[in-house]
């Protein structure tokens, strides 16, 4: 971090916070579906609907986040209290489903309620720090995402091989989102409110909607979430199902590979840091996407090897790993840049969309080119490693558009 002036103590506190989220998300993540349909009995495809309602609700609550938390009658904390409040809430439902219904609302629930979560949570990241601060403020929260999912994920599965219970998992999580709706009550204060201006719901949105340099930078947003989903949701597909080697990926190994995954994502988050801060954020985004396309070239190898292909693939995961630890941090620093302080908070939301987006666009995607045959799962990696460069010719865009407008472009 090249300024010296230390981190204000929330967004440490927010950092935390954002580590026991992902450990109650670790704890449900993989489990849920076999708990739905191994015990509970409902079909995959009536489980994969009500996963994927979450999704629908999400949107919803990013679109009321976003506008919420830049009220000055509502704000950042009480968006963010309110988030962790449905999202327990949820956990009731989940935790005591025994029919279909109770299945859905819990899901509808968990999407409204992580929607509403994403806007506050980054806005007020961007209200507690200076723009040197920003790269490892954000790269520190991503940091708390992978450690907490990882030791949830892994904590998560020896409570089942000990318990046998998928119910407490829930319970947990549950418990997690009680402990957050404490930290958040007692320990963060409102941020941003010198900032914020009286306007109307719609107001905010219309400003928001008119930058069309955001709209250009959505677009470059998407891509990189679908390749995130690629990773989590194609790969292990993938590999199980079409390797050349296929005894090289056991069902024991696809899931230490994702587990190395998240432990190599914690691991470079914030040495990156150093790198980024000597970039501005467009030259941060172009060289995520040169990694993108070396991990998709080394994913197609341990497709195509006859020998090392299960060390091709570890290989993969550590490059996508430091693809990823390099998107985060300079594209919420870019939206900061973007965004009036007065409508950060919607800024943020159309931001985390673009996660929603990847993840309805990535898994069918995946599934779609899978579903075509061999030819067709080798070959995606390759084009979706030469995708890159759409990807970059849109930033350079970006930057020539900022530049002839006398935009600094961060």
């Amino acid at each position: 971090m090249t300024n010296k002036t230390p981190l204000d103590r929330q967004v440490w506190i927010l950092a935390g916070g954002r580590t026991l989220l992902q450990f109650g998300t670790g704890f449900t993540l993989f489990y849920a579906p076999l708990f739905f349909v191994n015990q509970l009995g409902f079909s995959p495809t009536s489980v994969g609907v009500a996963l994927g309602s979450a999704s629908v609700s999400g949107i919803i609550g990013r679109f009321l986040g976003g506008s919420w938390s830049d009220s000055p009658t509502w704000g950042r904390k009480k968006t963010l209290l309110l988030s962790a409040l449905i999202s327990a809430f949820a956990d009731v439902f989940l935790a005591s489903t025994s029919d279909y219904p109770s299945l859905l609302i819990g899901n509808l629930l968990m999407g409204l309620g992580i929607g509403f979560y994403w806007p506050p949570a980054e806005a007020m990241i961007a209200d507690l720090t200076t723009s040197d601060q920003r790269n490892f403020a954000f790269a520190l929260n991503r940091l708390g995402d992978s450690v907490g999912l990882g030791f949830g994920v892994a904590i998560g599965g020896a409570l089942i091989a000990l318990t046998g219970s998928y119910r407490l998992l829930f319970i947990i999580d549950g418990i997690s989102f009680v402990v957050f709706y404490g930290v958040i009550f007692w320990a963060i204060k409102e941020s941003g409110e010198k900032e914020r201006i009286a306007q109307s719901f719609w107001q905010g949105w219309r400003k928001t909607l008119k930058d069309y340099n955001l709209w250009i930078f959505c677009v470059v947003n998407v891509i990189f979430t679908t390749y995130i989903m690629q990773l989590q949701s194609t790969l292990p597909l993938y590999l199980t199902n079409f390797a050349v080697n296929p005894d090289d990926f056991s069902i024991t190994r696809i899931s230490g590979l994702f587990s190395l995954h998240i432990a190599f994502a914690a691991l470079f988050q914030l040495p990156i840091v150093k790198i980024l801060n000597r970039l501005t954020h467009i030259q941060g985004l172009i060289l995520s996407f040169l990694f993108w396309a070396v991990g998709f070239i080394l994913i197609w190898l341990a497709g195509n090897l006859t020998q090392y292909a299960f060390l091709t693939a570890i290989l993969a995961v550590l490059v996508s790993a430091i693809a990823l630890a390099t998107y985060n941090p300079p594209a919420s620093g870019f939206i900061v840049k973007l965004a009036p302080p007065s409508l950060r908070g919607i800024y943020f939301a159309i931001n985390s969309q673009c996660w929603a987006i990847g993840n309805l666009i990535g898994p069918p995607l995946g599934g779609f080119v899978l579903d075509k045959g061999e030819n067709y799962a080798h070959n995606f990696w390759l084009f979706s490693s030469a995708s890159v460069f759409i990807g970059i010719m849109i930033l350079l865009f970006l930057q020539y558009n900022m530049q002839k407008n006398k935009q600094p472009y961060f």
